[in-house]
């Protein structure tokens, strides 16, 4: 039988790269450095039954150019990057790797939240820059996370685990926005319900796990901030076009905000003339929200079944 075509885009363990190419006629690219890597991509999507991966922002033009294309598996949960319209009018599966990364991105979400309550970024600095030279002022001090309020913009399983996470370990009162209500959450983690405007302005803290639509994107900004308590953190995990970012850092270096939390950004990665760089009450992350060894495999695990399933004539396990 004839070995199917598979064009990976995407940091592989060495075992699965193996195990992909006795499945397959394997074209893999780490990522796409340069023209001549995106040329050579093109190639092989030309033959490609397959494409897994992540960071290739896939046109309708690249699809016209993939006439053999039967699926594409998106090594993440969010598919901003696909033309899922497309895909579907020209029978193209598109499938995703949901909930094997809540909990690591979660994981991501709280750490933010605490480094920038702590003001741990900051601290960090002092003592690499050699300035810790007398017990911390007044001025040095961050704020207390237990007992506080947290609000969840998204109430989805990302933002659920994070509200388990502030309920179940820090004794938080959990605020929530979603499109529907969520009884079943709201009976586990004494949460309620809210609209946008009384979220920021009745939290203390504030988390972003929506994804990106056209619903969301621009949704929050200065109005929002504005709204916030006066040592309100906010944090970001979901995507970086959800936050007005222009707005997010105006209110961020004038104080209407007192800080936040990073992890994704309008454009990546940051720019290092980004003023975000130069701001104490920010602390920035390379977008390492599903970043760890287990997650990331168990990733890879899901879109390499997700591609067989598919390929094999069955249902994919999580098609979009």
């Amino acid at each position: 039988m004839k070995m199917q075509n598979l064009v990976v885009v995407h940091e592989l363990y060495p075992a699965l790269v193996e195990a992909l190419s006795d499945a397959f006629n394997l074209t893999h690219f780490t990522r796409l450095v340069d023209d001549q890597d995106r040329a050579a991509f093109e190639e092989a999507m030309a033959q490609a039954d397959a494409y897994l991966g992540s960071n290739v922002a896939f046109t309708e033009a690249l699809l016209d150019k993939a006439p053999h294309l039967k699926v594409v598996a998106s090594v993440s949960v969010g598919v901003d990057s696909y033309p899922i319209e497309a895909m579907r009018e020209r029978g193209i599966v598109l499938t995703n790797t949901p909930d094997v990364l809540t909990e690591s991105t979660a994981d991501t979400g709280f750490l933010l939240l605490m480094m920038a309550a702590r003001r741990a970024g900051e601290m960090l600095r002092k003592v690499r820059d050699h300035e810790w030279t007398a017990s911390l002022s007044r001025e040095d001090f961050g704020v207390d996370v237990h007992g506080k309020t947290l609000g969840i913009v998204g109430m989805g399983r990302i933002g659920q685990a994070v509200a388990r996470r502030g309920h179940d370990g820090f004794g938080m009162s959990v605020n929530y926005t979603n499109r529907s209500a969520k009884p079943e959450v709201e009976a586990a983690l004494d949460a309620r319900r809210v609209d946008l405007e009384t979220l920021f302005r009745e939290s203390d803290f504030i988390c972003v796990t929506v994804p990106l639509s056209a619903e969301t994107e621009g949704l929050i900004g200065r109005e929002h901030f504005a709204l916030t308590r006066p040592h309100a953190v906010f944090v970001n995990i979901s995507r970086g076009k959800v936050v007005r970012e222009d707005e997010l850092v105006a209110c961020l270096q004038d104080g209407t905000l007192h800080c936040a939390g990073l992890d994704v950004y309008e454009r990546e990665p940051l720019s290092t003339a980004s003023p975000l760089m130069t701001l104490d009450n920010a602390v920035c992350l390379p977008h390492i929200g599903s970043s760890t060894f287990q997650t990331r495999n168990a990733m890879c695990d899901l879109a390499v079944d997700n591609v067989k399933r598919v390929l094999a004539g069955e249902g994919a396990i999580t098609a979009v």
